[in-house]
């Protein structure tokens, strides 16, 4: 069985756009998370790839590991870690997040 870190880095690398969240892009479980898919449909994108992380405790525990970043949500665009839901907040507000995504 792949170890979880191998399983995130593939992850990670394999979608231009992914979102560690709980719950899914239509129906997210906390509000973090719903925060998060708001502001990248504002960025417009439409289909992130989502990973929900309710339904998987090692990929729970492991992306926090993985980014060194304690709290889910976690977006990821084209490889790199760009954070949680507050700094995505920030991002979005400046610009920044609009650039990366479009990269």
């Amino acid at each position: 069985m792949m170890d979880v870190q191998t399983q995130i880095k593939e992850i990670v690398e394999g979608h231009p756009v992914v979102l560690f969240m709980k719950g899914n892009a239509k129906f997210p479980q906390c509000g973090f998370s719903g925060r998060a898919i708001q502001i990248l449909q504002a960025c417009g994108v439409t289909a992130p790839h989502t990973v929900n992380v309710l339904e998987d405790e090692g990929i729970r525990q492991g992306i926090k590991e993985f980014s060194n970043w304690p709290t889910i949500p976690q977006l990821y665009v084209k490889g790199e870690f760009i954070g949680g839901s507050d700094i995505m907040t920030e991002m979005y507000q400046s610009g920044e997040l609009q650039q990366a995504l479009k990269a």
